[in-house]
């Protein structure tokens, strides 16, 4: 691929809003991503296509606890735009349910982008308090997934 196709790939991004474009061939690959500290979109070489880090998001409000006091859940955010996934596979358990415990590294999703499965994971510790996205429904970047009762 050359220049001329690479820049005209980050100018779709731009257009489009997206935030991350992965590319494999037989003897090329190519991961673009944005939103990062530049601003803009930056080609960067991987191994392996990963997903850019949630962006950090405030507690949202909660409805009123068993006790009458505000409960405050952390949203989990789609970081790019793609198809949500609850489970590995359609017969496959998903990855959390309302209730399960997550930590930061624990894996809650899969999103699908341009053919390229990203797992995505919680970045927060804390009980699933509620699911906010139907399985294999399109998610936008920035979109809630899930809400986190933290630890």
């Amino acid at each position: 691929m050359d220049m001329d196709r690479i820049k005209a790939v980050i100018e779709l991004m731009r257009e489009h809003e997206l935030s991350e474009f992965s590319i494999e061939d037989k003897d090329f690959k190519l991961s673009l991503k944005r939103g990062q500290a530049g601003g803009g979109a930056v080609p960067a070489a991987s191994a392996a296509p990963a997903a850019a880090p949630v962006p950090a998001v405030p507690a949202a409000p909660a409805a009123e606890g068993a006790g009458g006091a505000k409960e405050e859940l952390t949203p989990i955010v789609s970081p790019l735009v793609g198809t949500f996934y609850r489970a590995s596979s359609p017969d496959a358990d998903p990855f959390v349910s309302v209730g399960g415990q997550v930590t930061k590294d624990t894996v809650v999703c899969i999103i699908e982008a341009m053919k390229v499965m990203n797992e995505i994971k919680a970045e927060t510790s804390g009980v699933v308090r509620k699911i906010l996205v139907e399985n294999a429904t399109a998610v936008q970047f920035g979109q809630p997934m899930f809400l986190v009762e933290p630890d």
